[in-house]
């Protein structure tokens, strides 16, 4: 059973997480679809991009898949993680990518829904970014994700707490662009899809790009950078990183040591 089912209609592309069984869990298997989707959609010229889960679920994505994560010592979000090549591929896709999510919203898949051009989504929809909650220490690209969709201040709310963010704040701060009813979901999406690939693809896929290379127009000295490689490296070296592994395992609260 494909774990991503791909459809295309007058232009207008669909991509469905479709692994129930683990809440659409990130796996690498799942993320490698997800990739060769995009990579269909751009072969076939799709003015824009329907990213969705299927119709009434409770969980949109349960984020990555903690048995995939790697031993302590190697970093478990690193430039070339499947996670971060499907960011990529919504990044680069030259036609723009809706995420329509009904459901909750964890870890990983939170920052998926982010880097979305636009986000719309139902009561049902909420957002969280939980590594805090087994010791992951998140990538830099993947702040700035946040940064770029919340400011700084919601950012550090939901990297510290790890909280959801319900539907109706997630509107407020700028996660979602429009909040509709559950039964309008749908419809308001195709139809805004559809508003889109009645424009110039030529002119949105060059505004698309500006606005990606603007957002990350943030330049960084060496030190810097060497700095935040540095501090990761000490929170992926570290006993509590095994901790927070061991702890969702066990279904147990972790006891982090601060070493």
């Amino acid at each position: 059973m494909p774990l991503i089912i791909t459809s295309y209609d007058d232009t207008i592309g669909t991509i469905t997480f479709n692994h129930a069984e683990t809440r659409n869990s990130l796996s690498n298997a799942l993320l490698e679809e997800l990739i060769d989707a995009f990579q269909e959609m751009a072969r076939r010229n799709a003015r824009a991009i329907v990213l969705r889960a299927q119709a009434g679920v409770k969980v949109w994505s349960s984020g990555l898949n903690i048995d995939e994560l790697p031993v302590s010592g190697r970093d478990p979000l690193s430039y070339n993680d499947p996670l971060e090549y499907a960011l990529r591929a919504i990044q680069h896709s030259p036609a723009p990518v809706i995420a329509m999510v009904e459901g909750s919203v964890w870890g990983g898949a939170c920052d998926l829904s982010f880097i979305c051009d636009i986000a719309i989504g139902c009561p049902s929809a909420s957002f969280a970014i939980t590594p805090a909650k087994i010791g992951v220490p998140y990538n830099s690209s993947g702040i700035m994700h946040f940064i770029n969709v919340v400011g700084p201040r919601i950012a550090r709310e939901m990297f510290f707490t790890a909280k959801p963010i319900a539907a109706d704040r997630a509107l407020q701060v700028g996660i979602l662009n429009h909040l509709v009813p559950t039964d309008n979901l749908e419809q308001f999406t195709y139809e805004m899809a559809h508003q889109i690939s009645e424009n110039s693809p030529l002119a949105i896929s060059v505004i698309k790009e500006q606005l990606r290379l603007l957002c990350n127009s943030h330049p960084l000295s060496p030190e810097t950078f060497e700095r935040i490689q540095g501090l990761r490296r000490s929170a992926y070296d570290s006993a509590d990183y095994q901790e927070g592994k061991d702890a969702f395992f066990a279904k147990r609260k972790p006891v982090f040591m601060n070493k």
